[in-house]
Protein backbone atom coordinates (compact mmCIF):
# COMPACT_ATOMS: atom_id res chain seq x y z
CA UNK A 1 0.00 0.00 0.00
CA UNK A 2 2.80 2.46 0.83
CA UNK A 3 4.36 2.08 -2.62
CA UNK A 4 1.03 2.69 -4.36
CA UNK A 5 0.43 5.83 -2.30
CA UNK A 6 3.91 7.10 -3.07
CA UNK A 7 3.44 6.50 -6.82
CA UNK A 8 0.06 8.24 -6.75
CA UNK A 9 1.46 11.20 -4.80
CA UNK A 10 4.46 11.49 -7.14
CA UNK A 11 2.16 11.34 -10.18
CA UNK A 12 -0.13 14.01 -8.73
CA UNK A 13 2.82 16.32 -7.99
CA UNK A 14 4.24 15.75 -11.49
CA UNK A 15 0.90 16.58 -13.10
CA UNK A 16 0.50 19.69 -10.97
CA UNK A 17 4.02 20.92 -11.75
CA UNK A 18 3.60 20.28 -15.47
CA UNK A 19 0.34 22.22 -15.41
CA UNK A 20 1.81 25.11 -13.46
CA UNK A 21 4.61 25.41 -16.02
CA UNK A 22 1.96 25.96 -18.73
CA UNK A 23 -0.42 28.01 -16.60
CA UNK A 24 1.11 31.45 -16.86
CA UNK A 25 -0.90 34.32 -18.22
CA UNK A 26 0.12 35.74 -21.56
CA UNK A 27 1.38 39.32 -21.49
CA UNK A 28 0.50 42.30 -23.65
CA UNK A 29 2.37 42.05 -26.96
CA UNK A 30 2.54 38.25 -26.98
CA UNK A 31 0.79 36.33 -29.74
CA UNK A 32 -2.44 34.69 -28.63
CA UNK A 33 -2.30 30.99 -29.61
CA UNK A 34 -4.31 29.68 -32.53
CA UNK A 35 -7.50 27.98 -31.45
CA UNK A 36 -10.55 26.19 -32.79
CA UNK A 37 -13.56 25.55 -30.52
CA UNK A 38 -17.22 24.59 -30.90
CA UNK A 39 -19.76 27.26 -30.04
CA UNK A 40 -23.17 26.96 -28.37
CA UNK A 41 -24.86 26.27 -31.74
CA UNK A 42 -22.49 23.44 -32.65
CA UNK A 43 -20.60 25.58 -35.20
CA UNK A 44 -16.83 25.71 -35.15
CA UNK A 45 -15.18 29.04 -34.39
CA UNK A 46 -11.47 29.70 -34.79
CA UNK A 47 -8.83 32.34 -34.39
CA UNK A 48 -8.56 32.39 -38.21
CA UNK A 49 -12.18 33.61 -38.36
CA UNK A 50 -11.16 36.63 -36.28
CA UNK A 51 -8.04 37.65 -38.18
CA UNK A 52 -8.11 41.43 -38.52
CA UNK A 53 -10.65 41.84 -35.71
CA UNK A 54 -10.33 42.83 -32.08
CA UNK A 55 -11.93 40.37 -29.68
CA UNK A 56 -12.44 39.72 -26.00
CA UNK A 57 -12.02 36.12 -24.94
CA UNK A 58 -13.49 35.82 -21.45
CA UNK A 59 -13.04 32.53 -19.63
CA UNK A 60 -15.72 31.74 -17.09
CA UNK A 61 -15.89 28.84 -14.62
CA UNK A 62 -19.41 27.44 -15.11
CA UNK A 63 -22.50 28.40 -17.09
CA UNK A 64 -25.49 29.65 -15.13
CA UNK A 65 -23.63 30.24 -11.88
CA UNK A 66 -24.02 33.60 -10.16
CA UNK A 67 -20.63 35.15 -10.96
CA UNK A 68 -20.60 33.94 -14.56
CA UNK A 69 -24.15 35.18 -15.07
CA UNK A 70 -23.24 38.58 -13.61
CA UNK A 71 -20.18 38.87 -15.84
CA UNK A 72 -22.05 37.69 -18.94
CA UNK A 73 -24.94 40.06 -18.27
CA UNK A 74 -22.53 42.98 -17.90
CA UNK A 75 -21.03 42.18 -21.29
CA UNK A 76 -24.52 41.65 -22.75
CA UNK A 77 -25.72 44.98 -21.39
CA UNK A 78 -22.74 46.80 -22.93
CA UNK A 79 -22.58 44.70 -26.12
CA UNK A 80 -23.99 47.46 -28.34
CA UNK A 81 -21.42 49.95 -27.09
CA UNK A 82 -18.62 47.39 -27.32
CA UNK A 83 -19.76 46.51 -30.84
CA UNK A 84 -19.51 50.19 -31.79
CA UNK A 85 -15.90 49.95 -30.59
CA UNK A 86 -15.53 47.03 -33.07
CA UNK A 87 -15.16 44.35 -30.42
CA UNK A 88 -16.24 40.75 -30.88
CA UNK A 89 -17.07 39.05 -27.57
CA UNK A 90 -16.47 35.33 -27.03
CA UNK A 91 -17.07 33.44 -23.79
CA UNK A 92 -15.17 30.22 -23.08
CA UNK A 93 -15.81 27.51 -20.50
CA UNK A 94 -15.43 23.77 -20.12
CA UNK A 95 -19.22 23.36 -20.43
CA UNK A 96 -20.57 21.40 -23.38
CA UNK A 97 -22.28 23.27 -26.25
CA UNK A 98 -25.78 22.30 -25.06
CA UNK A 99 -25.18 23.79 -21.61
CA UNK A 100 -23.75 26.94 -23.19
CA UNK A 101 -26.79 27.11 -25.53
CA UNK A 102 -29.07 27.01 -22.50
CA UNK A 103 -27.01 29.79 -20.89
CA UNK A 104 -27.23 31.94 -24.05
CA UNK A 105 -30.98 31.41 -24.30
CA UNK A 106 -31.67 31.99 -20.61
CA UNK A 107 -29.65 35.23 -20.44
CA UNK A 108 -30.22 36.53 -23.97
CA UNK A 109 -26.52 36.78 -24.75
CA UNK A 110 -25.84 38.30 -28.18
CA UNK A 111 -22.40 36.66 -28.40
CA UNK A 112 -21.00 33.18 -28.86
CA UNK A 113 -20.08 30.89 -25.99
CA UNK A 114 -17.35 28.39 -26.82
CA UNK A 115 -16.64 24.97 -25.33
CA UNK A 116 -13.05 24.13 -24.44
CA UNK A 117 -13.95 20.65 -23.20
CA UNK A 118 -10.45 19.23 -23.49
CA UNK A 119 -9.04 22.34 -21.76
CA UNK A 120 -6.42 22.69 -24.50
CA UNK A 121 -6.76 26.45 -24.97
CA UNK A 122 -7.25 27.13 -21.27
CA UNK A 123 -3.97 25.43 -20.36
CA UNK A 124 -2.10 27.42 -23.02
CA UNK A 125 -3.32 30.80 -21.80
CA UNK A 126 -3.44 30.38 -18.02
CA UNK A 127 -7.17 29.76 -17.58
CA UNK A 128 -6.35 26.29 -16.25
CA UNK A 129 -3.27 25.25 -14.32
CA UNK A 130 -3.61 21.65 -15.47
CA UNK A 131 -5.69 19.67 -17.97
CA UNK A 132 -7.79 17.94 -15.31
CA UNK A 133 -8.88 21.17 -13.63
CA UNK A 134 -12.70 20.97 -13.33
CA UNK A 135 -13.44 24.57 -14.41
CA UNK A 136 -11.73 27.50 -16.06
CA UNK A 137 -10.30 30.35 -14.05
CA UNK A 138 -12.06 33.70 -14.44
CA UNK A 139 -9.64 35.54 -16.73
CA UNK A 140 -9.94 37.44 -20.01
CA UNK A 141 -7.85 38.57 -22.92
CA UNK A 142 -8.32 41.51 -25.22
CA UNK A 143 -6.77 40.37 -28.51
CA UNK A 144 -5.94 42.81 -31.29
CA UNK A 145 -6.49 42.53 -35.03
CA UNK A 146 -2.94 41.22 -35.43
CA UNK A 147 -3.58 38.33 -33.01
CA UNK A 148 -1.46 39.84 -30.26
CA UNK A 149 -2.62 40.32 -26.68
CA UNK A 150 -3.57 43.94 -26.05
CA UNK A 151 -4.52 43.40 -22.41
CA UNK A 152 -4.57 40.39 -20.07
CA UNK A 153 -7.07 40.43 -17.21
CA UNK A 154 -5.91 38.08 -14.46
CA UNK A 155 -8.19 39.39 -11.70
CA UNK A 156 -11.66 39.80 -13.19
CA UNK A 157 -14.48 41.27 -11.13
CA UNK A 158 -17.70 39.97 -12.74
CA UNK A 159 -19.60 43.10 -11.73
CA UNK A 160 -17.22 45.58 -13.40
CA UNK A 161 -15.44 43.66 -16.17
CA UNK A 162 -17.53 45.06 -19.04
CA UNK A 163 -16.83 48.62 -17.83
CA UNK A 164 -13.12 47.85 -17.60
CA UNK A 165 -13.03 46.42 -21.13
CA UNK A 166 -14.86 49.44 -22.59
CA UNK A 167 -12.46 51.81 -20.83
CA UNK A 168 -9.44 49.86 -22.04
CA UNK A 169 -10.69 49.75 -25.62
CA UNK A 170 -10.95 53.52 -25.62
CA UNK A 171 -7.55 53.94 -23.97
CA UNK A 172 -5.81 51.50 -26.30
CA UNK A 173 -7.46 53.11 -29.36
CA UNK A 174 -7.83 49.75 -31.07
CA UNK A 175 -11.41 50.23 -32.15
CA UNK A 176 -10.44 51.69 -35.51
CA UNK A 177 -8.12 48.84 -36.53
CA UNK A 178 -9.09 46.07 -38.89
CA UNK A 179 -12.58 45.61 -40.19
CA UNK A 180 -13.90 45.39 -36.66
CA UNK A 181 -16.41 42.81 -35.60
CA UNK A 182 -19.85 42.69 -34.17
CA UNK A 183 -20.35 42.07 -30.51
CA UNK A 184 -23.71 40.59 -31.40
CA UNK A 185 -22.21 38.01 -33.75
CA UNK A 186 -23.61 34.48 -33.38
Amino acid sequence: MGTIRMVLATTAVSLALAGIANAGMLKAGETFPSWQLTDHTGAVASSNDLAGKTYLMWFYPKAMTSGCTKEGNGLRDRSEELGQLHLTILGVSFDDPATNAEFVKREGFPFRLLSDQDHSLATKVGAAAFAIQPWASRISYLVGPDGKVLKAYDAVDPATHADEVARDLRTLSVHGAGDGGAAAEH
